[in-house]
């Protein structure tokens, strides 16, 4: 049987220098495709695109990711931009939040990482703090610490126990999206992660980055839910 195909977003650096070229280039690092194919996918990567395209590219995969990056626009859950909040990703706003609309829509198995577990809470109606203090040790430095489960949720089943994990933001959600809950919170309270607790529906995100990790429970858990759903026959 082939592995499901999970897609995985990317983002746009406007010069990345290849030998002679600098050319702009649509990327993510590795670690992503890494995670999804030591959990048993096949990982394809899904450039920024025209929103309105994001149904079709979905009907392509069986699951998607919606990987780490800069702060999403503000402008998305209707407050004002706090100073410290880092410049407009617009191109990659739109994208993002119309793919996570159309798998929501599709029943497609979907996984937000760090920037991508915020796009999650904002498409579905919540709102982010813009700003939080010592999630990170140093500007640009991944750090570690631990995440509590919430005993119940689909987050709590497969990783039980309290885990180190890595991490790097400075933004966290603040009222959860319509249908959402959280399933693991940091020692001061922060939300770490947040799932829709419907059993018949794979939707996590987790604040902190799995890609840096050897732990592929939560990414297992996606690749299984991403089979069963390429095993439905297509109506």
């Amino acid at each position: 049987m082939p592995r499901p195909l999970i897609g995985i977003t990317t983002y746009v650096e406007e010069s990345t220098r290849y030998g002679v070229w600098d050319l702009p280039t649509s990327l993510v690092p590795t670690g992503y495709c890494e995670l999804v194919q030591a959990a048993g996918g096949a990982a394809v990567l899904l450039p920024p695109d025209e929103p309105g395209s994001a149904a079709e590219v979905l009907s392509r995969v069986d699951g998607l990711v919606v990987a780490g990056g800069p702060d999403v626009d503000p402008v998305h859950y209707g407050a004002a931009r706090d100073p410290r909040t880092g410049a407009p990703a617009t191109v990659r706003d739109h994208w993002e939040l119309a793919l996570i609309n159309a798998a929501l829509e599709a029943d497609v198995p979907v996984l937000g990482i760090c920037r991508g577990m915020q796009a999650l809470n904002v498409a579905l109606g919540g709102t982010l703090i813009q700003h939080i203090d010592g999630h990170v040790d140093a500007p640009g430095a991944m750090s570690r610490h631990p995440v509590r489960p919430v005993p119940g949720t689909r987050y709590g089943d497969l990783v039980p126990e309290e885990a180190q994990v890595p991490t790097y933001h400075h933004q966290a959600v603040e009222r959860l999206g319509r249908g959402l809950v959280a399933s693991a919170h940091a020692l001061d309270g922060t939300v770490e992660a947040i799932e829709l607790p419907d059993p018949a529906r794979w939707v996590l995100g987790v604040q902190w980055h799995p890609e840096r990790d050897k732990d592929t429970r939560v990414m297992a858990s996606l690749i299984e839910a991403a089979t069963a759903r390429s095993m439905v026959p297509v109506a």
